[in-house]
């Protein structure tokens, strides 16, 4: 697939969806953070019914450190792996008191060092909370580029580097919602909407529900 193609792809998107951005509810980053720490394995409707418990109760490092984190893992015990996360977010609220004076930090390398933040959720709080140009692959990202070969690959990284490589300049901000946006509500992985798509004389998906 050529830039013009690809261009021409997220021009579409864009269109269709002019404000990208994530499905989780959060006002400051650290809100952000918390909600993608607690969305692995996890839908973004049932984090969200979490949090919308939570945060009126505690938002901040300090109001959810103090908590506790018996009472943390209590407030979130509906969603997967609720012990380990509730760890986490709490070794996460300590640090940020006593290293960051209560921020988020800007930088891959000091969020991938916080506790139970991989690069993917490193990479969403980049992007959605500072507006960097990273990308998130999970399997939504991860369906939409191989399917439509925007950027063909057989690990979640290697897909990572090849649209972070091939998206053009204008659209790497917001490529990453836009992509787990039509892979969510189009391009699914079951019965995907192919005839709907405003991709699908560009794509180059072999099975076409047509």
């Amino acid at each position: 697939m050529n830039a013009e193609t690809r261009s021409e792809m997220f021009g579409r998107l864009l269109k269709q969806i002019p404000n990208p951005t994530t499905e989780l509810n959060y006002s400051t980053s650290f809100e952000l953070l918390v909600a993608v720490t607690l969305s692995a394995q996890a839908t973004d409707k049932s984090v969200n019914q979490v949090t919308d418990t939570l945060f009126p109760l505690a938002n901040t490092p300090e109001t959810i450190f103090e908590l506790g984190e018996d009472t943390l893992r209590d407030t979130i015990k509906t969603i997967g792996l609720f012990n380990s996360k509730a760890k986490h977010i709490i070794q996460t609220c300590k640090i940020l008191i006593d290293k960051y004076d209560s921020q988020v930090p800007e930088t891959r390398k000091e969020l991938e060092a916080l506790p139970g933040v991989g690069r993917k959720t490193a990479n969403v709080v980049l992007n959605t909370a500072f507006g960097q140009p990273t990308i998130a692959v999970d399997t939504h990202i991860y369906r939409v580029a191989n399917r439509t070969a925007i950027a063909s690959g057989k690990t979640v990284l290697e897909v990572e580097k090849k649209l972070i490589k091939f998206i053009p300049d204008e659209f790497k901000v917001p490529a990453h919602h836009l992509m787990i946006l039509h892979g969510r509500y189009v391009c699914k992985a079951r019965s995907p909407h192919c005839t709907d798509c405003t991709l699908l004389d560009l794509c180059e998906y072999e099975e076409k529900n047509l």
